[in-house]
């Protein structure tokens, strides 16, 4: 499957941004989904996933409450909705595919190109 990420973009503290990334090749709802970030000069990290059919989703500590995971697989498109968003959010965002759920990026074999988040102070 490919996966095509967007959304990204230079927004101030406590703002919102919505991340989309798009799917295509494989049946997309065979897959789960999820998103990872990196921030210069760490590793990079579990942000959210959901379920096949999108009736769970699993957020972060670091992220619960402020963002959301959702998918549309009429669409081939998951969301990530980020409100409240803080400088410490600021990060190159990854969506990536998988059969199974797991925090561990070795376990997606599937992953975007990535897209920017610079949240300011």
């Amino acid at each position: 499957v490919q996966l095509q990420a967007s959304g990204g973009g230079l927004v101030q503290d406590g703002g919102s941004l919505r991340l989309s990334c798009a799917a295509s090749g494989r049946t997309f709802s065979n897959y789960v989904m999820g998103w990872f970030r990196q921030a210069p000069g760490k590793e990079r990290e579990f942000v959210a996933a959901i379920s096949w059919g999108g009736e769970n989703t699993y957020v972060d500590s670091s992220v619960k409450g402020r963002f959301t995971m959702s998918r549309d697989n009429a669409k081939n498109t998951v969301y990530l909705q980020m409100n409240s968003l803080k400088p410490e959010d600021t990060a190159v965002y990854y969506c990536a595919g998988s059969a199974i759920l797991s925090k561990d990026t070795n376990r997606w074999p599937y992953w975007g190109q990535g897209t920017l988040v610079t949240v300011s102070s």
